[in-house]
């Protein structure tokens, strides 16, 4: 498979957040342009961007909702089940732990990790919460590759590289912290109150 830009994939997950709302909505079918304002981006974007999926519609029909959601959906993801773990079990954490448990089902949350001694040993929205010291072991024994860390900045750089050493090659990181690993991990950072700083701005005319 021909590699494909991180923008483009970026967009095709947002096609298939919009078709999956069509789809409960009970529509059958949709047109380029009426998907591109359902997303927010240019038609011909949309246009090339199922293309490199390998869907083309119909110029009478458009696109069937339900095929286009699969195609795509094929296409982000790999055959099996991806597992994924979390580290740092407070509000936030939880709360991703929630949140992940009702969408994709070929992306399962496996396991939290946490150091606070109050909140291993119990299970939070389904999800085991095991003490930090056993991560490694944990990640080696159940080949784990992708990782979402909400803990403290100050202790991000530390566990990262934790990860990265015990298998771990992608990160999504909710902590403000720039996380320094070698190139073959793949980093998201996904900073809350930067967002949040950023639409303060531009609200107050900046």
């Amino acid at each position: 498979m021909k590699r494909i830009a991180e923008n483009t994939i970026n967009r095709l997950i947002v096609y298939k957040k919009e078709l999956e709302r069509l789809r409960k909505d009970d529509v059958r079918n949709v047109f380029s342009h009426k998907l591109a304002f359902l997303s927010g981006f240019p038609s011909h974007l949309v246009r090339r961007d199922l293309m490199n999926v390998g869907y083309n519609g119909s110029p009478a029909h458009g696109y069937d909702v339900v095929e286009l959601e699969k195609c795509i959906a094929d296409f982000l993801c790999t055959p099996g089940s991806v597992r994924v773990i979390l580290i740092g079990v407070g509000n936030l954490g939880r709360a991703i732990l929630d949140y992940c448990q009702q969408q994709n089902h070929k992306i399962s949350m496996v396991a939290a990790f946490d150091s606070d001694k109050n909140k291993v040993n119990k299970v939070y929205h389904g999800i085991y919460t095991f003490h930090i010291d056993s991560i490694k072991n944990f990640i080696k024994e159940n080949d784990i590759k992708v990782a979402i860390i909400t803990v403290p900045a100050s202790d991000a750089q530390e566990i990262a590289s934790a990860l990265v050493e015990s298998g771990v090659r992608g990160i999504v990181n909710f902590t403000p912290a720039r996380l320094q690993l070698n190139e073959e991990v793949y980093i998201e950072n996904l900073d809350m109150m930067l967002g949040l700083e950023k639409v303060v701005y531009f609200v107050d005319g900046g």
